[in-house]
């Protein structure tokens, strides 16, 4: 059941984080205090979807050949209620760790652990993946059950030429997009950023300070120039992340910024722990797809 005036569960669940050396922190659902130990502290529970996109437009993008995005964007899940995990972890924990790399997973429990989900940078599979059309070579597979299937940091050989065959077509639709080619092919077909997007995690300095703003795959692009990063990296919650992906996937940077008409979430996170704004006590119904 869920309580009308919070839009969270009347259900009371508790929680487990192990961290590697076995030490735990337990902590209840929905309780904002969460639960703390050794250096971790752990929030689950219901939440404002704190995402900034227009997926609509992004969609339509991808159907019409062409930029769809316009200056009044909406948010897609704007106003959705989602369930949350926020793990805020002590950096002293990461002694001798400068460079860390994050990614989320869910998987099966019992003897035997399924992947079923994983998650690094945002819209890896739904922008990049999903398209099958430009792919000449597997253009009938449904490709991101076996990405998610796959583990972030090993990628296996089995499926890796049918992701390599479906980032090199797409990542040349999104960057033909403004109607002029900066990225340069490969002799091979391959697209510049494929190997970048394959490394599918976020990277974080653990020794910079945090910045709300502009750190998002700053780490990762200053590497491929050959230059020293200047931020920690990784994705802010309060970050319109993806006018920044958008802008490289189409003019890799050298050209304007490609808005997709969306700045803000409509509730940003906060500065305090667990971050992500309260939940809508009156979320609206999820979209009709037929």
């Amino acid at each position: 059941m869920t309580n009308s005036d919070t839009g969270q569960s009347d259900h009371v669940q508790r929680g487990t984080c192990v961290a590697p050396g076995g030490v735990g922190a337990t902590f209840l659902v929905n309780d904002l205090a969460g639960g703390a130990g050794d250096g971790i502290r752990v929030f689950a529970g219901v939440r404002w979807d704190p995402f900034i996109m227009d997926a609509r437009a992004a969609l339509a993008t991808i159907a019409t050949r062409r930029l769809a995005f316009s200056d009044h964007g909406s948010i897609f899940l704007d106003g959705k209620n989602v369930l949350s995990i926020v793990v805020e972890i002590d950096t002293d924990r990461l002694p001798g760790r400068t460079l860390v790399g994050v990614v989320g997973e869910t998987l099966t429990r019992g003897e035997f652990n399924v992947r079923i989900e994983r998650v690094g940078r945002p819209e890896v599979k739904n922008m990049m993946l999903a398209p099958k059309d430009f792919d000449q070579v597997n253009r009938d597979l449904e490709i991101r059950d076996l990405y998610n299937m796959d583990d972030a940091f090993a990628l296996g050989d089995s499926y890796a030429g049918a992701f390599r065959a479906r980032l090199d077509a797409n990542l040349a639709f999104w960057d033909g997009l403004d109607g002029k080619q900066d990225w340069p092919i490969g002799e091979d077909g391959s697209h510049p950023l494929t190997d970048l997007v394959l490394a599918d995690y976020l990277v974080v300095d653990t020794t910079k300070p945090y910045a709300e703003r502009g750190s998002f795959l700053e780490i990762e692009l200053a590497a491929r120039k050959g230059e020293p990063h200047q931020t920690c990296g990784g994705r802010a919650l309060n970050d319109d992340v993806m006018d920044i992906l958008f802008t490289q996937l189409v003019n890799a940077g050298q050209g304007p910024t490609i808005r997709d008409g969306v700045d803000a979430a409509t509730r940003p996170s906060t500065g305090q722990f667990p971050y992500l704004a309260t939940a809508n006590p009156n979320p609206p119904e999820p979209p009709e797809h037929h």
